[in-house]
């Protein structure tokens, strides 16, 4: 079961068509926050696991977010790959979004809640 839902190609493939930037380094992640601190747009973080149901199926409508609200940045991080970050960011349940403006946390989902995940974008994009 798990295999038809996360094969390492259709993730690659996926990766490569969609708006989220998939992040695997704290520093990559580092340079990402301060690229959109110093630009004030809107950060929506979804820290996720590959082993997370409700995970697997948000994911496909936060890349459709992703793709509607072109003027917020969208990463995504694997809790276990980077578990500094997510500790760093207070993450205790999956999955947890957190919109980043300026530097700050503005909001936070936490659950596979996607009205209330796109509610709040569009809230603090504007």
């Amino acid at each position: 079961m798990g295999s038809f839902f996360s094969t390492p190609a259709a993730s690659r493939a996926d990766e490569g068509e969609s708006a989220v930037i998939a992040i695997h380094s704290a520093d990559r992640f580092n340079e990402q926050f301060q690229a959109g601190k110093d630009s004030n747009k809107l950060m929506v973080i979804d820290f996720s696991a590959s082993w997370c149901g409700p995970c697997r199926f948000i994911e496909p409508a936060f890349k459709a977010l992703a793709a509607k609200f072109t003027d917020a940045v969208f990463v995504k991080i694997d809790v276990d790959e980077l578990s500094e970050v997510s500790r760093k960011w207070r993450v205790e349940a999956m999955p947890t979004f957190v919109l980043v403006k300026g530097g700050q946390e503005v909001s936070r989902v936490v659950g596979a809640k996607k009205d209330e995940l796109e509610r709040k974008i569009h809230m603090f994009s504007t």
